[in-house]
């Protein structure tokens, strides 16, 4: 079981892709904006942050740049946008992200990415 922090101001995504992930037995923090997500990041120190690129008050580069400033966070940071595939991959390693998840998620496959992602940080 992990600690998954998701920032995602699009309330329905974020229902969604908490009840896949505390289906799957992991522990699930929400935040709906970039100043509430690094609230949220600090406090819990979870084992994966679940980012959307495009939030309402503070863009997820800043967000993940104020992030990866912290060497205690260990946590892979993934965007998660509905930004096109190549864009997104793009934008994502641009912005020191250590994967990314598009929109609309196959909500088959994506807890098996997020564990995937997961189970990276542990060979580390």
């Amino acid at each position: 079981m992990a600690l998954i922090v998701i920032v995602e101001d699009n309330v329905q995504s974020a229902r969604m892709v908490s009840k896949l992930l505390r289906n799957a037995d992991h522990q699930v923090v929400l935040a709906e904006d970039g100043e509430t997500g690094l609230t949220a990041v600090f406090e819990h120190m979870p084992d994966l942050v679940l980012i959307d690129l495009g939030l309402p008050d503070i863009d997820g580069q800043t967000v993940i740049s104020l992030l990866k400033q912290h060497s205690e966070l260990s946590a892979p940071i993934i965007a998660f946008t509905a930004w096109p595939e190549e864009t997104a991959h793009e934008m994502a390693m641009a912005y020191g992200c250590d994967g990314v998840i598009t929109k609309p998620i196959d909500t088959r496959a994506f807890v098996d990415q997020i564990e995937n992602y997961l189970r990276s940080v542990q060979k580390s």
